[in-house]
């Protein structure tokens, strides 16, 4: 039966740093593609908001270039082959030429007019923009006149790079809109996987009674990158695998993983849940962070055949001429650790949670690991029966593979084999897989916040976190280094082979 998508509200969506990479190569190509299955109402406006000195027209022209570009890789390539729907939400489009540190937003509060006073017209400012900026954004904003108690902010990451940093952004929107009003992104909750964890979890009485540390040995959460830093080299620089990808994306898989079942899946529901999972983490400290993390750094090497160089030539080619050229670097690319949830459900089974940059592989996976049958009947094949391990693949080629033990068809006895059951999306569900920035935008404007983070999570991720930058610092723990094109440091194969475990594909 055809599922029709439900018409938002008629909406102004302003973007600050509207013409920034975010914006082109995802928010607007996101917002297209759902105006081309009509889900923008009649009257939305989007509104960027720059430096820039683009007019409307040139702004339209910027972006009709970059949706040409875009929106076919997402859609194929008639995306953008239906000239009225291209028209229509080009039409949409505005730019405001704004530095949020001046004192006159004229321009931009009499584009907007008045915050809706009959609460019809949704309104979300999207922060594309450094997070040094969320604070004065939304301060300004409020003076112009264009918040009230129904306004909707978008934070992207990074928010902060520690504790404090994190909770003085915190303070500063706080200020300025209810935590109800607030939707701190991370785009891995939008991936249709992740939140099919949650259906397979939640949805099918097989999988919840054996998820635990009954059944369950340990699991694995993967998302491995082959590119590199590239013209981004001194931008990653101030952060690093650490608090670029495991501060949030892969603490926010591990909760969705570990978390207990919430009475609803509402906004507040599955946030607290998640919330009790990173509350729940073994704190990792001193000896604990040597023991059981691994960071890494990549060296020069190929990557499918091509010859690439390492990060630390493309952090010098970053910095040339700039005042920071010759500051030596200690940014790790790669990050492997072992983390442990401490509470019933989960008490003995490790989370072993990997990221990297110029690795063998794209992909993004989770693996649980079922504990082995507990006593072979197939001796005579004298090899012990595989255990049952159930993989999600978060990207390329979404999909859910359960990994059984089969008997091989023919005469001769019974002989096991391996045998998986493979759900991929693609052929089961045939049309493509929307963005999750497409997801996670109307989740803003039909206001739920279940995919979104809360302000106590961003700070208990942080919380965690914190002890390992810390110790790393004290330490002078130096990344490893990997070639390019590899799997990583050695050393994070050695991480999780002591245990007696193995990385997964």
């Amino acid at each position: 039966m055809p599922h029709t998508l439900p018409v938002m509200d008629a909406a102004d969506i302003v973007v600050f740093g509207g013409t920034g990479d975010l914006a082109m190569r995802k928010l607007l190509p996101a917002l297209y593609l759902r105006d081309r299955d009509d889900q923008l109402a009649e009257g939305t406006r989007i509104v960027a908001v720059s430096r820039s000195g683009l007019g409307d027209d040139g702004y339209r022209d910027k972006v009709d270039s970059e949706l040409r570009r875009t929106a076919p890789r997402w859609a194929g390539p008639d995306a953008c082959a239906d000239d009225d729907v291209h028209s229509r939400f080009l039409r949409r489009l505005h730019h405001v030429t704004l530095d949020v540190a001046d004192d006159d937003w004229s321009e931009l509060s009499g584009l907007l007019g008045p915050a809706d006073e009959d609460g019809a017209r949704i309104r979300v400012l999207y922060l594309a923009s450094a997070p040094q900026l969320f604070g004065r954004i939304c301060v300004g904003s409020a003076q112009a006149g264009i918040v009230d108690d129904r306004t909707r902010v978008v934070l992207e990451k990074p928010l902060g790079h520690d504790l404090s940093s994190a909770r003085e952004i915190n303070d500063e929107v706080g200020s300025v809109f209810a935590e109800e009003q607030i939707y701190r992104i991370d785009h891995y909750l939008g991936k249709e996987t992740v939140q099919n964890l949650l259906v397979l979890r939640f949805g099918n009485s097989l999988f919840e009674p054996l998820w635990n540390a009954g059944q369950i040995d340990h699991v694995q959460i993967t998302v491995a990158e082959s590119i590199g830093v590239g013209n981004r080299a001194d931008y990653y620089d101030d952060s690093g695998a650490l608090r670029d990808m495991v501060q949030n994306h892969l603490l926010q898989l591990l909760c969705l993983v570990a978390m207990e079942p919430p009475a609803r899946i509402d906004g507040e529901g599955v946030r607290d849940e998640k919330l009790k999972v990173l509350r729940s983490l073994t704190p990792l400290e001193g000896p604990g962070v040597v023991r059981d993390t691994v960071r890494g750094r990549y060296t020069e090497g190929l990557v499918d055949g091509t010859a690439v160089p390492g990060y630390t030539t493309e952090l010098a080619e970053s910095r040339a001429g700039t005042p920071r050229e010759q500051e030596p670097s200690n940014t790790e690319t790669f990050v492997a650790l072992r983390a442990e949830v401490a509470n019933w459900r989960w008490a003995g089974v490790p989370f072993y949670l990997r990221t990297g940059k110029r690795l063998a592989r794209h992909a993004s996976e989770i693996v649980v690991q079922f504990k082995p049958v507990p006593h072979s009947i197939f001796p005579a094949f004298g090899e012990e029966l595989p255990a049952n391990r159930l993989v999600l693949r978060l990207q390329p080629d979404e999909g859910v593979r359960l990994h059984m033990t089969a008997k091989e068809p023919g005469p001769g006895g019974i002989r096991p084999i391996p045998a998986p059951l493979d759900l991929s999306f693609a052929r089961t569900f045939g049309d493509r897989l929307p963005d999750a920035y497409e997801r996670l935008l109307m989740d803003v404007l039909r206001g739920n916040p279940t995919l979104f983070m809360r302000r106590d999570e961003i700070e208990a991720a942080w919380r965690w976190v914190e002890p390992i930058m810390r110790t790393w610092a004290d330490t002078d723990q130096q990344p490893r280094p990997y070639a390019a094109g590899s799997d990583g440091p050695a050393a994070a194969a050695t991480l999780i082979e002591r245990d007696g475990r193995t990385w997964g594909s």
